[in-house]
Order: C-alpha cells, then sequence, then structure tokens
C-alpha cells in the first residue's frame, strides 16, 4: 500500500508464511507491528512493544489464543488486553495494561492490516495466487519504472510486456525498502511458480540496480 491514510489497508504478509502458533515481525505505515497466528487460526496484529519493558513482542511467542512476551511471559490477548503477568499469578490484570491492537483481514492468500477503522474490505485478489514474499532495495518508484508500470492505490503493479504473468503487491518498508508480494497470474503449475519467481528476482534486481543509479529517485 502507498499510502499512510488511517483506516486504508496495507498487506503486511502471505498466509503461507504464518502458521497457527507463529509470530512474525511485520510493518505498517504506523510502525512495527506482531503479526501472530493462534493456535485455532485466527490472525492478529499487535503493536510490536510489550508495556511492561517495552520488548519487540515479534520475539515472543503464542500460546493457545495468547501472545506472551519472551522478556518476563506477560500474556495478552487478541483484543489486546494482559491476561497474564507471570510474576503475579493471583493478579488480575488491570484492564489499563493493554497492547494496541490493528484490524487484520486475510484474502486471496494475503493478510492486510489497517491503522484505523477501515470503510472497505481489501482489494479481492481474483484470478491471482500468492506465491511468494522478497524485500527489494529500493523504493516504489523504482519498482515502478523496472516494471514499467504505475501501482495502484492499495500497491497492486501490473509489469509491462515480458512479465504478464505476474503482478507485484508493494508496502513500503524502512530505510527506503519495498517488500514486494509476488501474485501468479493464470497455470500454478511447478514450471509456472518457478519463471514467475525468476521473474520477479529479475525485476528486483532491475529496480536496485536503478535506485543504485538513481534514475528512479
Amino acid at each position: 500500500m502507498r499510502s499512510d491514510t488511517t483506516g486504508s489497508w496495507t498487506p503486511v504478509a502471505l498466509s503461507r508464511d504464518l502458521p497457527a502458533g507463529t509470530v512474525i515481525p511485520a510493518r505498517i505505515p504506523a510502525g512495527p507491528i506482531a503479526l501472530w497466528r493462534s493456535e485455532s487460526g485466527c490472525p492478529t496484529a499487535s503493536a510490536n512493544r510489550c508495556p511492561h519493558r517495552g520488548m519487540s513482542l515479534s520475539h515472543g511467542f503464542v500460546r493457545g489464543e495468547a501472545l506472551s512476551c519472551v522478556y518476563h511471559g506477560w500474556s495478552y490477548a487478541k483484543a489486546g488486553n494482559c491476561l497474564r503477568i507471570p510474576a503475579h499469578p493471583g493478579l488480575t490484570p488491570p484492564e489499563a495494561i493493554r497492547v494496541k491492537t490493528y484490524a487484520v483481514e486475510e484474502t486471496g492468500g494475503v493478510i492486510w492490516v489497517a491503522m484505523g477503522e477501515p470503510s472497505s474490505s481489501p482489494m479481492k485478489l481474483e484470478g491471482l495466487l500468492a506465491l511468494r514474499s522478497l524485500t527489494a532495495h529500493a523504493g516504489i518508484a523504482a519498482i515502478e519504472a523496472a516494471a514499467g508500470a504505475k501501482a495502484g492505490p492499495e500497491g497492486l503493479v501490473e509489469p509491462a510486456e515480458g512479465t504478464e504473468a505476474i503482478c507485484l503487491l508493494l508496502s513500503a518498508q524502512e530505510n527506503g525498502e519495498t517488500l514486494i508480494h509476488v501474485l501468479l497470474r493464470g497455470e500454478a503449475g511447478p514450471a509456472a511458480r518457478i519463471a514467475a519467481s525468476r521473474a520477479a528476482e529479475s525485476l528486483r534486481r532491475k529496480a536496485e540496480d536503478l535506485q543504485k543509479k538513481g534514475i528512479a529517485q
């Protein structure tokens, strides 16, 4: 997603990269988040900072339907409220101890997160298969230049002639980098997947070369 407007959606990860019972770091325009999936399969996006000592929650672990900080084990529900403080097992944590959470939707094999109250659902990726994610050491402008096409409002790029089999779903990261979710159009057999992955790698290298040369600034 190119905009940082509150309520808009950011494609943060592919569903396949977040199995049940795991947590990974991700990023939205508001900053870093801990993206986790409970044992029952529900994805949740939490601010990536434990209220206790500021440890990154993306370094933590999922236990059942809660995310626990790796430092002192404070556990948080999907709604963000603190469920348990191991050092005080008999204490019911005060309601004021909370982790900020964000709206999450999962569609087309992509996990989307919104900073505020979204007015609509994220875009549908009909006819597209989520293949893989990769990070480019280049900005969105360089990737657009390499692809010969502009990104839409939600970050979708349909490359020009020569790479018609893939689409790119872009999300700006820190330090001028861009997270690229590679989507495959049409046939999804092994040969098509390999070709699409190679095409995406080639496009990434081209974008990084353009970035280094300052052509797409």
